[in-house]
């Protein structure tokens, strides 16, 4: 029984470390994606640059589209975390929520959660225009973004804080616009006015947008 718990000890070590390696790789290329874009990424460069055996990367991802499958993922966890998370928390469906949503994306990409500000603005715009396994990932991610700021618009119609007759798709695209003018403008320019303009445009757009009597 001895030697059974030592061989299990040694393997639950091997997969925690080998956990942990993973993570440390993966914060590293959604850094190096959100500013280089996924093209920038290889296994080489990885174990180059963390000072890992290029073999032990390749074990964790096979190949450089495994990578950078597996930084999308990493990506999107990230996201949910920081961006629809805390808005999703913050009270009841509503117009409320909905503003919380674009402050909390305002606020990611401020805060530079990702050194090249939104992770998936850049490398949409990379792969947009490609086939394949990446960009089906990054279209998947994209339409789950846009239908969550759909549905928490709709949500606002149905508590009686937008107009009924509200476009929720236009609505939805006018906002992410903002925000993502926002995030490009400060990346650019490494300068902030660019959030307070995206927060007026928002604002002016619900409250234009706001049910009688609210």
């Amino acid at each position: 029984m001895g030697g059974m718990s030592e061989t299990g000890s040694a393997v639950d070590g091997r997969v925690a470390r080998g956990n942990e390696t993973r993570r440390r790789i993966l914060r590293r290329t959604t850094d190096i994606a959100s500013v280089e874009g996924l093209d920038a990424l290889s296994i080489g460069r990885i174990a180059t640059e963390l000072k890992l055996s290029k073999s032990g990367v390749f074990t964790l991802f096979g190949s450089k589209e495994e990578l950078q499958l597996a930084t999308v993922r990493a990506a999107a966890r990230i996201y949910e975390e920081k961006v629809v998370r805390p808005a999703l928390e913050s009270g009841p469906a509503g117009v409320g929520r909905l503003r919380r949503l674009c402050e909390s994306w305002l606020e990611y990409s401020r805060e530079r959660v990702f050194p090249g500000g939104c992770f998936f603005y850049g490398v949409l715009a990379e792969y947009d225009a490609r086939q394949g396994a990446v960009h089906d990932a990054l279209a998947l991610a994209h339409r789950t973004w846009t239908g969550l700021v759909e549905r928490c618009v709709q949500e606002a119609c149905e508590a009686g804080d937008l107009r009924r007759d509200t476009d929720a798709a236009q609505l939805a695209f006018e906002l992410i616009a903002l925000m993502e003018m926002a995030n490009a403008h400060s990346v650019m320019h490494d300068e902030q006015t660019a959030y307070r303009w995206a927060r007026v445009g928002i604002a002016t757009r619900l409250d234009a947008l706001a049910a009688p009597g609210r």
